[in-house]
């Protein structure tokens, strides 16, 4: 048997074998120990249907409970804002098999890709800067992107997103979105598992080993191995990208009251020949230059390598007075090493020379070497339960909430002429690796503490009718190399729910936006945070104990000082210099369906339309689409119920950015029109174990950019992948 060997991130030369945690190696010698036991024992396969379906909690498109919006346990008709909740079946039959997959499925929520490896996800005309896990978050910084959404969803029962301010949540933060990833647990007493293998298009391989045991004779301790590997190359000539990631938990009832979970995490993504934005987009009499989509301006020696290491404990205590307590822990370490190439420029037409985008600033590209190490320490406790007062039963949560997060972030680079970079028409990626000087540190490295103290309680002021009410209190800290910033902030949040009828319930909600940020001005200096305000109404309904939900919500938010790209650099770097927009309003409607129409259908259906604008009407963000839908459905046939077929569609308007012309001269205007991608699945239940899937994204291979500025970034053309399961 072949042993399972991980590449170290930042060294090219020969593997070495993976360091198994103590935890990993005690679920896995116990799952070799269930399989041995068990290999003298005859399996009996049922090929009939009904035995090929499983309960409709595995099989939904929607969940029934959920903590989302408020850490209050309910439905989401509980929750006064948007709600998306993407489930493990709907990941499984749209092969949704990273956050980026989930995200670009998800109602509301659209990507801007930088190029392959770096893509930033937007909600209601603002960026997710929160991404959370367990309801811990981490802080996301857009242009040191560290893989945050290439993470694997195998690891993950599902993608709860709530769109708006989620203050109460995640302390400071865009009224985006905040995105929680909820990790799976052991909570089989019975050995079992499932294995899968996948092929597809340019040569993709990925095989994922599920694996859960009873740790102990009574099934009270147990444990969960989750182990994948995934090979592909791309559209994107000379590009190549692997992913290695192990997974394990051991879940320990130590009382019939009380659940111990610890856990850890080590996932690794390298990719070879890797761009660094994408191919640039004009020539410098204003034409396209309208490259392959297999283009790629990559050398042979670029690479990008992330690596994940995630330790993690929880505690859950119940009483029998309808209170919990709930202690979440985190240690998180991730790490970039990359050297790449960007071309950023105007190009003649007949001579190839380049001309940059910048006035005064005579280049046309660059390289980089960039190493970066993020590590988050997190802690969140919190408690609720039922009291009463006034003759009613209400709900209190209360709770706390540290973390701390250093990014380290080094980088050395070395600016291209267009004399250096010779005629571009012949221009292939051949260009010789710099002779790197020693990296320094970045002026974005920074050191983030955060101490919350929040609050909330359900009121029932009366059988029908419900207030919400809450607060949350943050001292948030950073420290940069160029000096300090403390903030002190009260986020304010209140909701009123209104069940007029057995299946439906109005509802409004609002919200206070405080967002310390990144982006420095022309000057270097750090822009002020976002303050500003969120306001949402609407109706939900569910239906079948929720196995189908339905919403539709208008929102409001008002901010100041957003920051927003300019054409210009800061003083001293190649940084983009950004500038504080007052009163940028961006208001809208969102509407989904998601769950169970019958037994046999299973469907999500979400729409968005807003407008983003700034004080003086111009649009904020206009090259994220103001309209959009998304729909997926899958239908197991009634006469054939070991088959299953579905498929869906995502549509968007068109966007647009304006950019700065050759050497800063004038404003030229990137464009992309509206377009629609079809996807189609079918799974057959060969038996009640083994199930083949095939999935076809992109039916009628649409030409689309995810980029839409002075560059272009293709989306994957139409692929296809076929995928093997079998369960025990």
């Amino acid at each position: 048997m072949r042993s399972f060997t991980i590449q170290p991130s930042g060294n090219r030369g020969a593997p070495r074998p993976l360091r198994y945690s103590l935890l990993a190696t005690l679920v896995a010698s116990s799952l070799v120990h269930n399989v041995a036991k068990g290999a003298d024992q005859t399996m009996t396969v049922s090929a009939s249907a009904s035995e090929a379906v499983s309960s409709s909690a595995e099989t939904d498109y929607s969940v029934p409970l959920t903590r989302a919006g408020t850490k209050m346990l309910g439905t989401v008709r509980d929750v006064p804002q948007s709600v998306s909740i993407v489930s493990k079946q709907r990941m499984a039959d749209q092969q949704l098999q990273s956050l980026n997959d989930v995200l670009s499925s998800t109602t509301g929520i659209h990507g801007i890709s930088s190029d392959m490896d770096r893509t930033s996800y937007y909600a209601r005309g603002f960026m997710i800067d929160n991404y959370m896990v367990d309801g811990i978050p981490t802080a996301f910084a857009a242009r040191w992107n560290l893989g945050d959404a290439q993470t694997d969803m195998a690891l993950y029962e599902r993608v709860e997103v709530v769109r708006g301010a989620t203050g109460l949540l995640t302390g400071p933060g865009n009224p985006s979105a905040a995105v929680n990833m909820v990790r799976k647990h052991a909570e089989s007493k019975e050995f079992g598992g499932t294995l899968s293998a996948s092929y597809g298009s340019w040569n993709k391989q990925r095989y994922v080993a599920d694996l859960s045991a009873p740790l102990s004779e009574s099934g009270k301790v147990r444990g969960r191995m989750i182990a994948g590997w995934q090979d592909n190359n791309s559209f994107i000539e000379r590009y190549g990208a692997k992913k290695q990631f192990i997974y394990g938990v051991v879940d320990a009832d130590l009382t019939d009251a009380t659940t111990l979970s610890v856990g850890y995490e080590f996932s690794q993504v390298n990719t070879d020949g890797t761009m660094w934005g994408g191919a640039p987009r004009w020539y410098t009499d204003g034409t396209q230059i309208h490259s392959r989509r297999g283009y790629s301006t990559a050398p042979d020696w670029a690479y990008n390598d992330k690596e994940n290491r995630k330790l993690f404990v929880n505690l859950k205590q119940d009483f029998d007075n309808g209170w919990n307590i709930t202690l979440n822990g985190t240690h998180n370490e991730m790490r970039l090493d990359s050297k790449q190439l960007y071309l950023d420029g105007f190009f003649d037409r007949n001579s190839g020379a380049g001309y940059s985008s910048y006035a005064n600033y005579p280049v046309v590209g660059g390289t980089g070497y960039n190493t970066g190490k993020r590590k988050v320490d997190a802690v969140d406790a919190f408690a609720s339960g039922p009291y009463q007062l006034l003759g009613r039963q209400h709900e209190l949560m209360v709770g706390v909430n540290y973390s701390r997060q250093d990014n380290k972030y080094f980088s050395t680079f070395e600016n291209i002429s267009s004399a250096s970079l010779g005629n571009f028409n012949d221009f292939n990626g051949d260009y010789p690796e710099s002779a790197w000087t020693p990296r320094q540190p970045a002026s974005d490295t920074q050191l983030v503490r955060q101490k919350s103290t929040y609050m909330a309680t359900r009121l029932s002021l009366a059988d029908p009718l419900h207030l919400i009410l809450g607060a949350r209190y943050t001292n948030w800290d950073r420290e940069t190399p160029g000096g300090e910033m403390e903030k002190n902030n009260v986020t304010p949040y209140g909701g009123l729910i209104y069940d007029f009828a057995e299946n439906w319930s109005a509802y409004a909600s609002y919200t206070s936006v405080f967002q310390p940020q990144d982006y420095r001005d022309v000057s270097g200096a750090y822009l002020s945070p976002v303050i500003g305000k969120n306001y949402e109404t609407g109706l939900k309904a569910d239906w079948m104990d929720s196995r189908l939900t339905a919403s539709i919500s208008l929102f409001r938010t008002e901010l100041d000082n957003v920051g927003e790209a300019t054409t210009q650099t800061v003083q001293g770097s190649g940084d983009v210099a950004y500038i504080g927009r007052k009163g940028v309003v961006s208001r809208g409607v969102e509407f989904e369906v998601n769950g169970a129409l019958t037994d046999n259908w299973q469907l999500t259906f979400g729409g968005s339309r807003y407008i983003a604008e700034n004080r003086d009407g111009s649009t904020f963000n206009p090259q994220l689409p103001q309209t959009s839908f998304n729909l997926f459905s899958s239908y197991r046939l009634p006469a054939l119920q070991q088959l299953t077929l579905g498929g869906g569609v995502n549509w968007q308007t068109h966007v647009w950015t304006d950019v700065g012309g050759p050497e800063g001269n004038g404003v030229w205007r990137a464009r992309q029109g509206s377009y629609a991608l079809v996807d189609l699945f079918a799974r057959y239940q060969v038996n009640k174990n083994l199930s083949l899937q095939g999935n076809l994204n992109n039916l009628f291979d649409k030409e689309y950019d995810t980029n839409v500025a002075s560059s272009v970034v293709y989306g994957e053309p139409r692929n296809v992948s076929v995928t093997a399961s079998y369960t025990f």
